[in-house]
């Protein structure tokens, strides 16, 4: 089984620093990947960003990932929505809606949950 992380295009360029904590939670199976414990035959395929505000292309980028990854024999079997999109973009309903009327498979909402509830409280 393939997985594809479809993530916001602001925070993956500008604040999350080499998508660390959607491949740590991967690698460990922890938060919305924790479906995947005990399967080593799942693997992360791609992350790629939504395009940018106002959430126009995403369906466009899933589209184009398809076609780099038909040549190679590979495709996504589960999307997941990262979580920098699902908890701070003002378009994820939009978002949402385009990708699970269009993506064809399983879109999981959610990656990782590292993010403390606040910056410097305890």
């Amino acid at each position: 089984m393939n997985v594809g992380i479809l993530a916001c295009k602001n925070i993956k360029d500008e604040s999350c620093f080499g998508c660390h904590r959607c491949l740590m939670a991967f690698d460990k199976r922890e938060g919305e990947f924790e479906r995947y414990k005990g399967n080593n035959e799942v693997k992360l395929r791609a992350i790629l960003h939504c395009g940018g505000c106002p959430g126009m292309a995403p369906v466009n980028r899933l589209a184009n990932l398809k076609m780099w990854m038909t040549p190679m024999g590979e495709t996504i079997d589960v999307i997941h929505i990262g979580s920098c999109l699902i908890k701070n973009c003002p378009y994820k309903d939009t978002i949402l809606a385009k990708v699970k009327e269009k993506a064809g498979v399983e879109v999981i909402e959610g990656s990782h949950y590292y993010m403390p509830p606040t910056i410097f409280g305890s």
